[in-house]
């Protein structure tokens, strides 16, 4: 298996590199699953915080174009991954005072910019889950006017009756997710959370 600098490793990321990206699992993801096993996890949870951490990375990449000068791209993925479950152990509000850290990682990784994008991760996958339960229409409907289809366009494309309607079911869509969300027990933890 090739070698990858961590400067290619992030290009990898930002460009979203097939390659770059199966040799990212390939080479990291067991130590951070025998992290979160031997911390009160399970396999899929750390499928999960490893995905998670590399949606963190891509989204700092393109959000602040990261460089790595203090640690490596491996010490660096560790301690987002870190971060990101000891967040999830603090939710399931399990004890973080028995963590088992025997790997490297960078306390430099925290900032206000890393817990920003964390929480912007759990907003967008909170919103995923909920969009991914309404109707067939309803997600249709709403799709269409986050991609900035003026109401016209929208009635056509769906073959509604009329624009007055189309307002009115993407009213109810709306508030139907929103209160969906509202409702969701992980929404209290997301303080700053807008529609």
């Amino acid at each position: 298996m090739a070698e990858f600098s961590s400067e290619e490793l992030l290009k990898g990321i930002l460009g979203n590199n097939g390659i770059i990206i199966r040799y990212i699992y390939k080479s990291f993801f067991h130590k951070i699953r025998s992290y979160i096993i031997r911390n009160s996890g399970n396999y899929d949870e750390a499928r999960d915080i490893f995905q998670e951490a590399i949606i963190v990375i891509f989204r700092k990449l393109k959000d602040e174009g990261l460089v790595l000068h203090n640690c490596s791209f491996e010490t660096y993925l560790f301690s987002v991954c870190r971060l990101l479950w000891l967040k999830q152990l603090e939710k399931r509000k399990k004890s973080v005072l028995n963590i088992e850290d025997t790997n490297h990682y960078s306390e430099t990784v925290f900032d206000e910019g890393m817990d920003e994008l964390i929480q912007k991760n759990e907003r967008y996958r909170l919103f995923q889950d909920h969009f991914q339960q309404l109707g067939k229409e309803c997600q249709q409907i709403l799709q269409l006017f986050f991609e900035k289809h003026s109401f016209k366009q929208i009635t056509e494309i769906m073959g509604l009756a009329s624009e007055n309607y189309t307002k009115k079911r993407k009213h109810q869509c709306k508030e139907h997710l929103i209160q969906n969300i509202k409702k969701d027990a992980n929404f209290k933890n997301l303080s700053d959370y807008d529609f």
